[in-house]
């Protein structure tokens, strides 16, 4: 790889063999050498969970273009990204971009997003990040209308940069042309779990999370979900360390008494 352009890390929560990440690869070429460092398997739902009990394997993928170099690791979203840090990536990278995941991430989502967690390390190591992410879990996903949005976002960050400490959660409505871009805050909201019962053919009972999300911000145009609704590209700023202000603190310290 030449030093001559960019070097952007390539990263994702639903494995290395995930449609999803070689069209992130391929958005990423066009703007400099790529390095992909990805979990084995699907990952999803680790948010910036670590492995911290077992041993983190690196297996290198051949059969890519000149400047595409593609690893996958026996580990998580962010064991990925801090292994490439530190033992893989031959410099710093100027970017770091994870996806592009099978489903959403708007609104509360990005609270246990693999695709986020590991956006949020690359911006924790004070690199600008982006997650992106397409409201389709198929993997026959068409990632097409949406790739002329990724590489403006790109292209942008890569130009200008992000502020300090914040990183980008882009979400992509599928199964259109997107109208455009709107820079909005993500939608409040909750989960309705259910752990449905069932049994394995020894007899065990066991359960298979499901549940539906409950925008309380429903109708609001500051929002992600409002927005994807209406078939436009989503960015959230997201600050993965949350530094209160001073109001906050002290309002804490005099309701403990400290």
């Amino acid at each position: 790889m030449t030093h001559t352009r960019p070097l952007i890390l390539v990263t994702n929560d639903d494995g290395v063999h995930a449609p999803g990440l070689h069209k992130l690869i391929e958005a990423a070429r066009l703007h400099g050498d790529v390095i992909a460092v990805a979990p084995d398997l699907p990952q999803s739902g680790m948010s910036s969970a670590i492995t911290v009990n077992s041993a983190l394997f690196v297996k290198e993928h051949h059969g890519y273009s000149e400047g595409i170099r593609v690893y996958s690791v026996n580990g998580k979203p962010v064991d990925c990204v801090k292994l490439a840090l530190r033992s893989i990536t031959p410099r710093r990278p100027d970017l770091v971009l994870s996806g592009i995941n099978h489903g959403s991430n708007a609104g509360n989502s990005v609270v246990y997003s693999g695709t986020m967690g590991a956006a949020s390390e690359g911006c924790l190591a004070r690199i600008p990040s982006i997650g992106f992410s397409l409201t389709d879990h198929s993997m026959t996903a068409d990632f097409g209308p949406g790739l002329p949005f990724i590489d403006t976002i790109i292209r942008s960050v890569l130009a200008s940069g992000l502020p300090d400490g914040i990183c980008l959660n882009v979400n992509i409505p599928a199964r259109c042309e997107p109208l455009g871009i709107k820079v909005v805050r993500a939608a409040r909201g909750y989960w309705t779990e259910e752990y449905k019962e069932y049994t394995s053919p020894h007899g065990q009972p066991f359960y298979w999370l499901q549940g539906d999300f409950v925008n309380i911000d429903e109708g609001d145009s500051e929002t992600d979900e409002y927005w994807l609704g209406r078939q436009y590209v989503t960015v959230v700023p997201y600050r993965p360390e949350h530094n209160e202000p001073r109001h906050v603190l002290q309002s804490l310290a005099e309701m403990l008494g400290v």
